[in-house]
């Protein structure tokens, strides 16, 4: 009788071990994933990240989609994955002001730790663009032009990185813009309808427009492929080395083998024949660095990026 009882309570013990070691040993995923890209669909970063919530889904079995989430200059869609599970069903596609620029502002709810990179995936061939008419093909024959008559610059935030560094550009010019304005998307229209005189923008949102615009600055570190004879932002203003990339997060506190599942099937997206087909077209750079690598890139972006909101105060 004493035997059976111990029999007994050794197997309920061992039923209720297995029912609360069940969920941890479930293979993920097991339900759909939500990639959240806080811009509109069409630019860079909503491509590609497409690409890869395709590959995990093959990869997978499991559903992955993308939904957008624009507004703020990206902190609407950062915030909505910072209150997301840390269980790798909600991932971040960020640009590089999400992790830095808004932290350092203070502009969103979140903090400097809440999220961990999973890796970056691209550099964008981003520029301040104009009218292929415009009467200035560089920095310094826009400076002396402003000086004169009044530029309208189109951005995507005033808060963001390259919106600072083209303002940090122009007081080291010695010029001020007469007006400027955010928008959600910089395209061809918004040149086209006469909206702004220059923007800055992704080569990618002006692809079908390309022979009627010039880039007055690359704000990469490499010239852009579409647009070899375009002249660093770097060349023109010294100690402005902007380059602006865009990776994948999750919250603090994600598993390491989800994290490692999700960056497994991103960096075999990224070097798939549709990615690299985005890259040829646009001058994108699109790549796979790892979590270790990006943290470091991080910390670095976030001290430059430190330093434009300090000049900017001068």
């Amino acid at each position: 009788m004493r035997k059976d009882w111990r029999k007994g309570v050794a197997m309920a013990i061992a039923a209720s071990a297995s029912l609360i070691a069940g969920p941890a040993l479930a293979e993920y995923p097991e339900r759909p994933v939500t990639f959240i890209v806080p811009w509109p669909p069409g630019d860079l970063e909503d491509q590609l990240t497409r690409v890869i919530a395709e590959e995990m889904t093959r990869e997978t079995g499991v559903p992955a989609k993308v939904v957008n989430r624009p507004g703020g200059g990206g902190i609407e869609g950062a915030t909505a994955v910072s209150q997301a599970g840390a269980d790798g069903y909600t991932i971040g596609s960020f640009v590089i002001d999400v992790p830095t620029m808004h932290v350092i502002k203070g502009n969103a709810a979140y903090g400097r730790d809440t999220f961990e990179p999973i890796g970056i995936f691209l550099t964008y061939p981003f520029a301040l663009v104009a009218a292929a008419d415009a009467p200035y093909s560089n920095l310094a024959e826009l400076a002396e032009y402003a000086k004169s008559h009044s530029v309208r610059l189109g951005h995507y935030g005033y808060d963001l990185v390259p919106t600072m560094a083209t303002f940090a550009a122009a007081r080291e010019l010695g010029f001020e813009f007469g007006a400027d304005a955010a928008f959600d998307l910089l395209d061809c229209s918004t040149l086209r309808t006469g909206d702004v005189d220059v923007m800055n923008t992704t080569m990618a949102t002006v692809l079908a427009c390309l022979d009627d615009v010039k880039v007055i600055a690359a704000y990469t570190d490499e010239p852009l492929s579409i647009k070899p004879d375009a002249k660093l932002l770097s060349e023109q203003v010294p100690g402005l080395n902007i380059t602006l990339w865009n990776g994948l997060f999750v919250p603090a506190g994600t598993p390491q083998e989800v994290k490692d599942k999700i960056a497994a099937a991103a960096e075999k997206a990224v070097a798939s024949q549709d990615a690299q087909d985005i890259a040829a077209a646009t001058g994108a750079g699109v790549y796979w660095m790892g979590a270790e690598e990006a943290a470091a890139r991080i910390e670095a972006d976030y001290s430059a990026a430190e330093a434009l909101v300090e000049a900017a105060k001068k």
